[in-house]
């Protein structure tokens, strides 16, 4: 069935100090998305860079989420990291926690939590993490909106305690047959009329081609484009200029019940 409306996030202030990491073009690409995953101090952004990176989503009427990850600046939390959950639950607290401080100074609220690169993975496929995530977040705020594949133990889980998830589709990467992102630590640029295209396909057909050359069904509720991905705001572009051509609306998830 055709989607009417679709949430268009995007990871949003992943830099550190003077350093910029991709083209360097969120406040271009803020405006064009819904939802901002704003990184919090482990594998990007530090304290100014998320006050600013705030102050654009406020600005541009965008939902702020938080995107912890692994305390990996060095490999932008793309390596994978071995510790117990109840220390990357902490990390993940201790993140959101700075973000939610950033928010209430600007009369906002966190919208949503999405871990970053291989923390999100390790979730994925961790029962254990997941676990103890989706029980923290029942704790801290059970609205609060979780962001992940549906092809996920993180899903499932979140399903079982009644965490409201935000299933996710990613525009500028790879799909298996299992429905999960072949995940990778370096994306080439790509051409945004295919990415476009695939975006649209999944909209409105619910299915993509898998790296084999297979299709499979798909169902989110979520485009992700990570700004980090090179052209980033021409892949947004494109991606956006479809939607509204196939009168498919972007907007932030006011509110997602458990599946």
């Amino acid at each position: 069935m055709k989607k009417h409306r679709v949430d268009l996030n995007s990871d949003m202030g992943e830099g550190f100090g003077s350093w910029t990491i991709g083209d360097g073009v969120d406040a271009e690409i803020m405006p064009l998305i819904s939802s901002a995953n704003i990184a919090t101090g482990f594998h990007a952004g530090d304290p100014n860079i998320m006050a600013r990176t705030v102050q654009l989503a406020k600005q541009a009427g965008v939902g702020i989420g938080a995107h912890p990850g692994f305390r990996d600046l060095v490999g932008f939390g793309r390596r994978n990291i071995t510790e117990t959950p109840q220390a990357l639950v902490n990390d993940i607290v201790y993140q959101l926690g700075a973000l939610r401080e950033f928010a209430r100074l600007n009369n906002v609220s966190v919208q949503h939590v999405k871990p970053h690169g291989a923390l999100y993975m390790l979730a994925a496929r961790d029962e254990g993490l997941s676990r103890l995530l989706v029980e923290t977040l029942q704790t801290l705020d059970p609205a609060l909106l979780l962001y992940c594949m549906e092809a996920s133990v993180t899903y499932r889980v979140a399903r079982e305690f009644g965490q409201p998830v935000i299933r996710e589709f990613y525009a500028d990467r790879d799909y298996d047959r299992s429905g999960s992102i072949v995940f990778t630590r370096r994306v080439g640029r790509l051409d945004p009329a295919q990415v476009a295209a695939k975006v649209v396909r999944a909209c409105v057909e619910g299915r993509v081609a898998t790296v084999d050359g297979v299709d499979i069904e798909i169902d989110f509720d979520s485009v992700c484009i990570h700004s980090d991905t090179p052209g980033a705001l021409q892949l947004v572009e494109a991606t956006r200029a479809a939607l509204t051509s196939h009168e498919i609306r972007v907007e932030a998830p006011s509110h997602a019940p458990a599946r």
